[in-house]
This record gives C-alpha cells, sequence and structure tokens, in this order.
C-alpha cells in the first residue's frame, strides 16, 4: 500500500519466520537484515520515518520469556526510537496493541482509558508509549496505533490468532474448538485496514497525529469468542462449535472504542468485518488443500517455530541468531 502511494520502503528484520510462508511467497523488498536490537543510527539516516512493527508477537510468545520479552519489545524499541530521533527521522508510528487493556471488562474503552495489561506482551506496549512519547519535541513526532486483534490471509499467515484459528480448525478437522469459555470480548481488524490505519497516519497533517495514541478497528467489530465460533460455523461447512476440556475464562477481556481514528482521519475507511475475513479464510484454506498437519505445524505457529529453533540450537535463549540465518540476503542499498 506504501508502494502504490509512491512511497520508498525499505524493511529491517532478522528473518526469523523467512521459511513460514503461506501459498504465494511476498514479494522481495529491499531489506536489512539485523536484529531491531543492534540497530544504529546510521541504519536510520535519510529517512522520513520509522514504522516499528518489530517484537514478539503476541502472548504465548511474550510469556514463553518475559525478560527476553521486555528486551525486544520495550528496551529495544525504545532504543529505536531514540537512535531515530538521533538520525533525525521526523515520524515515528509505533505498533502498539489494544491487548494493553487487558482486564477492561464488558464496557467499552477508549484511548483515555485505564491501562490494565495481564500479559508481558501487553505490559511492554505500555511501557514502551510511555517513554516515547517523553521523546516527542518540535522535530520528532511519534505516534501510537493500538491495534485489534488482527485476522487475514498474508503471505506470512498466522494460525495463532483467534480468528484465523477457529477457521482452521473448523477447516481442517470440523470443530470449531473454542480454547477459553467463549465469553471473553476482542475487538477484531483485518491486516488490511490496519495497514490502512499506517498509511493515513503516516500521511496526516502532523499536528492532528503528534504524540497521540489511536485504537485501530471498528466499534461494531467488538465480539465475544463464541459469537465468532458462531459465525465460523455458519461459513464452514459441516463444522460444529467444541470447548476444550479445561476451557475457562480468560483474563483478556476487552471491548474497544475507535471513534477517535475515524474522527480524527476520515480518510482511514476500514472495509472489512469479521464475516468477511472468515469468508476469505476459509476460501484461502480450500484452496490451499490446508492440512491439520500444515494447520498445526511450526509454519503457521509462532511459538511453535520458535521453540524448533530453539531446539535445534539455530536460535540462543536470547533469539538471536547462533550463526547467519538460511538464504542470507545481501543489504539493502539507500533508498
Amino acid at each position: 500500500m506504501l508502494q502504490a502511494r509512491g512511497h520508498d520502503v525499505v524493511g529491517l528484520d532478522s528473518y526469523l519466520y523467512e521459511d513460514c510462508t503461506f501459498g504465494t511467497p511476498p514479494e522481495e523488498l529491499p531489506a536489512l537484515r539485523k536484529d531491531v536490537r543492534d540497530v544504529t543510527v546510521a541504519d536510520l539516516r535519510g529517512f522520513d520515518a520509522v514504522i516499528h512493527l518489530a517484537g514478539l508477537c503476541n502472548d504465548p510468545l511474550g510469556d514463553l520469556n518475559p525478560d527476553c520479552t521486555f528486551d525486544i519489545n520495550h528496551v529495544a524499541s525504545v532504543g529505536l526510537a531514540e537512535r531515530a530521533k538521533d538520525a533525525g527521522v521526523e515520524r515515528f508510528l509505533f505498533s502498539s496493541s489494544c491487548s494493553l487493556y487487558g482486564a477492561a471488562g464488558d464496557e467499552l474503552v477508549g484511548e483515555d482509558g485505564v491501562a490494565n495489561p495481564v500479559t508481558p506482551y501487553g505490559e511492554s506496549k505500555v511501557l514502551v508509549e510511555r517513554d516515547v512519547a517523553g521523546m516527542a519535541d518540535d522535530a520528532f513526532s511519534p505516534t501510537f496505533l493500538r491495534n485489534a486483534t488482527v485476522y487475514g490471509v498474508s503471505p506470512r499467515l498466522r494460525g495463532d490468532l483467534v480468528v484465523n484459528n477457529l477457521v482452521g480448525y473448523a477447516y481442517t478437522t470440523g470443530e470449531v474448538h473454542i480454547k477459553s469459555d467463549g465469553t471473553p470480548w476482542r475487538p477484531l481488524v483485518h491486516v488490511e485496514d490496519v495497514s490502512r490505519a499506517f498509511v493515513a497516519v503516516l500521511e496526516a497533517p502532523r499536528e492532528k497525529v503528534h504524540n497521540e495514541p489511536f485504537n485501530v478497528g471498528i466499534t461494531s467489530e467488538n465480539y465475544q469468542v463464541r459469537d465468532v465460533a458462531a459465525i465460523v460455523e455458519e461459513v464452514v461447512p459441516g463444522s460444529r462449535i467444541t470447548y476444550a476440556e479445561d476451557a475457562g475464562p480468560d483474563k483478556r477481556n476487552y471491548r474497544v472504542g475507535f471513534e477517535k481514528l475515524a474522527r480524527t482521519l476520515p480518510e482511514f475507511q476500514p472495509t472489512w468485518t469479521v464475516r468477511r475475513g472468515v469468508e476469505q479464510l476459509h476460501d484461502a484454506y480450500r484452496r490451499m488443500g490446508l492440512t491439520y498437519e500444515e494447520f498445526t505445524g511450526s509454519s503457521l505457529m509462532r511459538i511453535r517455530h520458535i521453540l524448533e529453533l530453539l531446539d535445534g540450537e539455530q536460535l540462543d535463549p536470547s533469539l538471536r541468531w547462533r550463526a547467519a540465518p538460511s538464504r542470507p540476503k545481501k543489504d539493502a542499498a539507500r533508498v
């Protein structure tokens, strides 16, 4: 989307998930093969903006090693912002998360609501927002995009996200398998709409988004997990809802309001609903002939992939490569 609007884009990644491809591999972009913990000021000079997405990407992975989670998701994120500021980067968009609301209950919570994270992942987002907000000045403008729980098809599809997961189990086993008691609330948003939000904020007048948090999603797209399961059951032929034997309440429970972003940037127009997303996922799984073994394997389950790399001693306990990952690429030239 950024390229389509005329922006030059350079990636930066440690390539932990390089081989975790679903369907057609993603288009190659110029990229720096580097751990976010090792980024230097020189790496960032000449860029107008940094969109910071890097981090351990969900609660189970964050729980695997909380110290490492804080080192990457908090310390390295703040360090990246500091070096971006030193390099003269004017805009810094941080991919935060609605998970920082944690145990917020059943009432809608907005950006001025109290953060109540219940996982290391959620806590790390609160800490980055706090520390980076204190760096804002006339030359450095951060914005914090608190994404709802993401779903949808992509070349790096994740099977561990709730909508993707429910559809995957339904298609490969016939069971819409709920691991909680189905009552927790979740705000849900398609990956394409998240991308639209980042584009809108990047291109917005500075004064509208300077040092502001924005929830990213649609207020009508808050669901209890059991309601998502009911949609999946309707879309996937022959499927039925089942509950895990140890299913119980999930302490992560939050409903989120998204009016601030819609009001501030009316040009941001999200287009997806969960039902459309479930239909998209089911169609993609069917076209790919996805099997249960593939769906539950390390290519689509992030924590399983990391554990596999650790067991194979390709990563050290801090999730750094012990040697160069396979198929090394040359660092990109400046764009």
